[in-house]
């Protein structure tokens, strides 16, 4: 089978896939972070999982970008950048700036894996093999599509990033959990999870192409129900919770 043919099949499954792990995380939390259990089984530092799980991104998506039979352009080499960045700081920086995190399951890190090659691959592969000419052009850089979904991204990282301080931080002085109450922790108690679907959502737009938008949607499968499992562990946790305050978007949910 060649690797056109398993793109191919892997596309269309990939987001129903998608779909109907959304559903089962509305109802079944996964156990990771401050929801880790050591009943799913063997368990691994968090630090070494989390840097296992997400580095095996960066390096299926450049792999398949690199060498891929399309020339790389200036777009291109944008989004290229906009992945490996974004997975080197969730691959090495964020875990080395968690000080503390409880043991993940090695069964949630091997999930992780898969969904982080699937996902490197698709995307990878378009880019370096069946873009074609549609971002060779510099107009491409003009488009509306791709500087709506520049802004959408850089603003969507600025909010992850600063949330993610935030709470590392909070946590370090307090040496436990802690409301988050500055930024947009005033607002929604998930602005992390915010920031990341934004990103996504913007490079989505910015590539224009049907591997960006499944993954986007992955995103917003995987995120959504886990912000809702946030907001109620806060309100359960502590009597004092803001009321008003939601869960991922602002005055809405």
């Amino acid at each position: 089978m060649t690797l056109s043919a398993l793109y191919d099949i892997i596309l269309f499954p990939w987001l129903t896939f998608g779909l109907i792990t959304f559903f089962m995380l509305l109802f079944i939390t996964a156990p990771y972070g401050r929801f880790s259990k050591n009943s799913w089984g063997p368990m691994i530092s968090s630090k070494n999982g989390w840097i296992i799980q997400e580095s095996v991104s960066p390096i299926i998506f450049a792999y398949f970008f690199i060498t891929g039979i399309d020339t790389p352009s200036i777009a291109m080499w944008i989004f290229f950048i906009i992945w490996v960045g974004h997975y080197t700081n969730r691959s090495f920086i964020y875990p080395i700036r968690q000080k503390k995190a409880a043991d993940m399951p090695i069964i949630i890190m091997f999930s992780a894996v898969f969904f982080n090659i699937i996902n490197g691959f698709i995307n990878g592969y378009y880019l370096g093999n069946l873009s074609g000419n549609r971002y060779q052009e510099i107009e491409y850089l003009q488009q509306p599509n791709f500087i709506i979904g520049l802004i959408i991204f850089i603003i969507g990282l600025i909010i992850n990033l600063k949330s993610d301080t935030i709470l590392l931080r909070l946590k370090k002085e307090n040496k436990g959990y802690q409301i988050p109450k500055s930024f947009l922790y005033k607002y929604i108690s998930c602005p992390n999870y915010l920031g990341e679907i934004l990103e996504w959502v913007g490079y989505a737009f910015m590539t224009f192409c049907m591997p960006g938008f499944i993954f986007a949607c992955w995103t917003i499968f995987n995120l959504l129900p886990r912000a809702l499992d946030h907001h109620k562990w806060y309100k359960n946790k502590f009597p004092d919770y803001p009321k008003n305050r939601k869960a991922i978007i602002p005055f809405i949910l």
